[in-house]
């Protein structure tokens, strides 16, 4: 299930994007107990994300904004319990019917190495740019999407 985020649920996902991207970070030299939830405060917006509830338990969140003509992704963060078992997929795919309706382009980026890059690619993801810490991924409307599996 999915409602829309409160004020009060920043501080809750700055922890959770603290969690999991701490991994990834520390591999890329760039973790910092600060900066890593100070960046989700300084963008969080109630009016463009979602929490993803599970039996009445944030299990995590994601933001989808309008941006350059199309939306940004962002903010796409699963507490490591309830990934691989295609949570992440199902909400993506709700994500991309609704930017696909709309024929909007979506954009995103993810670390360097990041085991989300292979989730995004099967939803049709590609590199655009990059640069030695991020990925910088498009996906045109109707570009392939995972099946569901």
């Amino acid at each position: 299930m999915l409602r829309s985020a409160e004020t009060a649920d920043v501080e809750v996902l700055a922890d959770l994007r603290a969690t999991v991207m701490r991994a990834d970070l520390e591999r890329l030299g760039r973790f910092d107990e600060h900066r890593v939830r100070q960046r989700l405060r300084n963008s969080f917006s109630t009016q463009h994300t979602s929490i993803i509830m599970i039996d009445h338990e944030l299990a995590g969140c994601v933001t989808v904004r309008p941006a350059d003509g199309g939306q940004l992704l962002e903010h796409f963060y699963l507490a490591p319990h309830h990934q691989g078992r295609g949570l992440g997929s199902a909400i993506l795919r709700a994500i991309l019917e609704r930017t696909d309706a709309q024929g909007m382009v979506v954009r995103l980026n993810v670390l360097q190495g990041s085991a989300a890059r292979r989730l995004y690619e099967r939803h049709g993801f590609v590199v655009e740019t990059q640069d030695p810490i991020d990925l910088f991924m498009v996906r045109a409307p109707g570009a392939g999407t995972a099946s569901k599996t």
